[in-house]
């Protein structure tokens, strides 16, 4: 170990010498949050909107309004940080492979280094290099130095549109809960459904994280049931006012 970087011996500085969460583990647990933000959003929405008024049509055009701004609001904020993301992946990589090409017998110590670290005694550490890099040199060095994987860098498309899918999904809920529902029991049903399924979301985003669920659940819950107080309440004044 180098002690004044406190990285490997031979380590590049500046590069992240860390293995990334399992991807499809990330991607569950962005659907599950996006579903979340689509069930308070739009709760809070129509509440609102059925506190001031008892027009289906009125509730309705509103409920569609905020879902497809949400959703589409969702993956647009999701491609551009992707993309930012994927760019970033890119110029770490181009690096690497520059590095590999100019500094080759460098790269194989600092490889070696890495699983040094790991535990390994220096012999095996640089056996192990040694074999990966005959067998493909950039993907160890991504692997080891960068935790990325050259042929599964992130897809800003695909993290849009599962973004949108999973806000359009967790929408439906609160937006069906106000609508089929009697007039006079509309607002309680929506109340009750949305805190249900926050429930659920903040159960699996606790169990995905490794947290703790109650508190996850706790959190959630009380964070929805406070955004439809305060949406409701503000109905309600602008049917005083007669707005």
């Amino acid at each position: 170990m180098d002690e004044t970087t406190g990285q490997p011996a031979g380590a590049h500085p500046h590069e992240p010498h860390s293995e990334g969460l399992a991807s499809k583990l990330n991607w569950l647990r962005a659907g599950v949050l996006g579903a979340n933000d689509g069930i308070v959003s739009t709760a809070g929405l129509v509440v609102g909107v059925a506190a001031a008024t008892t027009s289906t049509g009125a509730i309705f055009t509103a409920g569609i309004a905020g879902l497809s701004a949400g959703a589409i609001s969702m993956a647009v904020g999701e491609y551009v940080s992707v993309s930012t993301q994927r760019d970033s992946e890119r110029a770490l990589l181009a690096k690497e492979q520059r590095e590999l090409l100019d500094e080759p017998e460098f790269e194989l110590a600092e490889l070696a280094g890495i699983y040094e670290a790991k535990g390994l005694s220096a012999a095996t550490a640089r056996k192990v290099a040694e074999e990966l890099t005959a067998h493909d040199a950039f993907t160890a060095h991504a692997e080891a130095e960068l935790g990325l994987n050259p042929n599964e860098l992130t897809n800003p498309w695909q993290a849009a549109f599962s973004s949108a899918v999973s806000f359009t999904l967790g929408a439906l809920l609160p937006l069906l809960a106000i609508l089929l529902p009697p007039v006079s029991v509309r607002i309680p049903i929506t109340f009750a459904a949305v805190l249900v399924a926050l429930a659920v979301t903040g159960s699996v985003s606790a169990r995905l994280g490794g947290s703790e669920r109650g508190r996850a659940v706790l959190r959630v819950v009380i964070g929805g049931a406070l955004a439809m107080a305060v949406t409701y309440g503000i109905g309600q004044l602008a049917d005083v006012a007669g707005i």
